[in-house]
């Protein structure tokens, strides 16, 4: 897998909807959860810093605990079930998955490997970023997410 790499990141504010979701229902947890972070940044005047992203716990089994939000450019104040958090900092494999959300457990395997070609020990947590939206881009082939992994 050639587009993997290796980069450092610093730690970001984010405001998220925390939550422990079943895997079918994941769907219509972002629904809900990405509309109202905008809703309460929006309260704040504040302004996202980027596409949607979902931070999660640990692989997915059958239940999936995740935080699902913006970064932003500061920390926010509670709102509802809006809450601030923060995306590590570190070092951080990164790719991008292109096509459905069902096909990225390949991309994850490939990922995978990759660290362990270079040495890396991947972290249970990792997040994704959604650069494509579902509802203007009805082509599922073209969808593009950013899988960003944490390493030791």
């Amino acid at each position: 897998m050639d587009d993997c790499r290796l980069v450092e990141l610093e730690a970001c504010n984010t405001a998220v909807v925390r939550a422990t979701v079943a895997l079918a229902e994941l769907p219509q947890f972002f629904s809900g959860a990405f509309p109202a972070v905008i809703a309460a940044l929006a309260g704040q005047g504040v302004v996202p810093v980027g596409p949607p992203f979902t931070w999660y716990a640990g692989p997915p089994t059958d239940d999936v605990s995740l935080e699902a939000g913006f970064v932003v450019p500061r920390p926010i104040e509670p709102a509802g079930m809006v809450v601030p958090s923060r995306l590590p900092g570190g070092r951080v494999v990164q790719t991008v998955h292109v096509g459905p959300y069902g096909t990225m457990r390949a991309t994850y395997d490939r990922m995978r490997a990759w660290m362990l070609d270079h040495d890396l020990i991947p972290t249970l947590s990792m997040w994704e970023v959604y650069l494509s939206d579902p509802a203007a881009e009805p082509d599922q082939s073209t969808w593009r997410t950013e899988i960003w992994w944490p390493v030791s």
